[in-house]
């Protein structure tokens, strides 16, 4: 059970061309629930992927505090960054496995390949994969370390609406097998409907929180695209806030 506190007093960092320093973030507090499925929703450049690098130690100079409450051991974070980021000389299963202990079992891997519909290419080298295919990996490798928090930087982004629905649904699947806290950065706000059991909305520079809205969307139906469209405009209608950051 994996909860994470947000509390962050300032993120700035150099302006391209600028002598002041950019203000990212500014007074922001989150308090993100165990095993939800969070999706960040804001408009591109708001700081969204500054704030998954906070969360995951990866920038630590800003003011404030992350508090990620694991019971019984250090919490793992698993990362699913915007490019895929395979290395070439390695095939499907190399990548995947690169960052596994020695002893892991082979089993989890062959699970997770046929899962995501990979297990006929864990022997081809990244080349030869859609990029579709290449963000299934980069989701395998994250799931692989058996995260408790996982972190996904809008890993459908360039991908056609057929292959980033048939991305989605599997990834769901993946969750709904073991539940943990995701948080999900997006400036789609039907893929945000379709993925999320919470919705939180991300102001502009410096970085704020708006809203935070539940998706009461039941699981089953969530490739419903009328329920979808129907919640996303009851939740413009009742906050017309939100219509400026999409």
């Amino acid at each position: 059970m994996t909860a994470i506190t947000v509390d962050i007093i300032n993120k700035s960092y150099p302006a391209a061309g600028q002598a002041c320093l950019h203000r990212a973030i500014a007074d922001l507090k989150l308090s993100l629930p165990s095993n939800e499925f969070i999706c960040l929703v804001g408009p591109s450049g708001c700081g969204k992927t500054t704030l998954l690098n906070i969360i995951a130690g990866l920038d630590r100079d800003y003011s404030g505090e992350i508090t990620v409450e694991q019971q019984h051991k250090a919490p793992k974070i698993g990362y699913v960054f915007q490019n895929p980021r395979l290395l070439p000389w390695r095939t499907v299963r190399e990548n995947i496995t690169l960052t596994l202990p020695s002893d892991y079992d082979p089993k989890t891997v062959d699970a997770l390949l046929e899962t995501m519909q990979l297990t006929q290419a864990q022997h081809v080298y990244p080349e030869r994969l859609s990029l579709g295919m290449s963000r299934r990996v980069s989701i395998i490798r994250a799931f692989a370390v058996d995260p408790d928090v996982l972190l996904m930087d809008e890993p459908f982004v360039s991908l056609d609406a057929p292959t980033a629905r048939q991305v989605r649904e599997l990834l769901i699947g993946l969750w709904q097998q073991r539940p943990h806290t995701v948080l999900f950065v997006t400036h789609d706000l039907r893929e945000a409907i379709a993925l999320a059991d919470r919705l939180i909305f991300l102001s502009s520079p410096p970085m704020q929180a708006l809203s935070e809205i539940r998706v009461d969307i039941p699981r089953n139906i969530r490739d419903d695209e009328t329920a979808i469209e129907a919640f996303r405009q009851k939740l413009l209608q009742d906050h017309p806030e939100i219509r400026a950051l999409l």
